[in-house]
């Protein structure tokens, strides 16, 4: 409809331009038909990322996951096992983040976590993605992961998803950024 309306704007604008002498009280004949308006030209719109909120970077996602890819990734059950990075990758990637972050206590006490889960679409391996959080809030967290992959898995928009899961469990807390 708004299209129409600046086209036909458009050419009314055109036609006073020309010195067209035409009205509005001028009736077109009876044999024309409407022109068809122009295709769309196609604008790329930019999806913001969820995990990239200004300068703070939360976590990072696995280009292969997205609303179009799900039925085939993280709604698969047992999909997660087919990405996730082995404990030889992630062991001492915890050990060296424990000792920048000057976390205490011993490396069984904590879970090598993916800030944005694999079941919502996190990347594997981007240590950006990955952190050390400690027991026993890494159990709270993987519920809450469940809970989130099944709202996506059941119709909810996957970005939409993340993007709440980034304000519930990332956002708060500035040790994931």
């Amino acid at each position: 409809m708004l299209a129409a309306l600046t086209v036909a704007l458009a050419c009314a604008s055109c036609d006073s331009a020309a010195g067209s002498t035409s009205t509005a009280a001028t009736s077109p004949p009876e044999t024309s038909t409407p022109s068809p308006l122009p295709a769309p030209t196609p604008v790329a719109v930019a999806i913001p990322d969820p995990c990239h909120q200004g300068a703070v970077v939360y976590c990072v996602l696995n280009p292969f996951v997205t609303e179009a890819t799900i039925r085939t990734t993280i709604c698969v059950s047992g999909w997660t096992a087919t990405v996730r990075p082995p404990t030889s990758y992630t062991s001492p990637l915890k050990l060296q983040q424990m000792g920048a972050e000057g976390l205490a206590g011993p490396a069984s006490a904590y879970e090598e976590d993916h800030r944005m889960p694999l079941e919502l679409g996190g990347s594997p391996a981007d240590p950006e993605n990955l952190s050390p959080e400690a027991h026993p809030r890494s159990y709270t967290k993987d519920t809450a992961e469940s809970a989130a992959r099944a709202e996506a898995c059941d119709g909810i928009d996957l970005q939409n998803v993340q993007t709440a899961f980034v304000a519930d469990w990332l956002a708060p807390y500035p040790g994931y950024r």
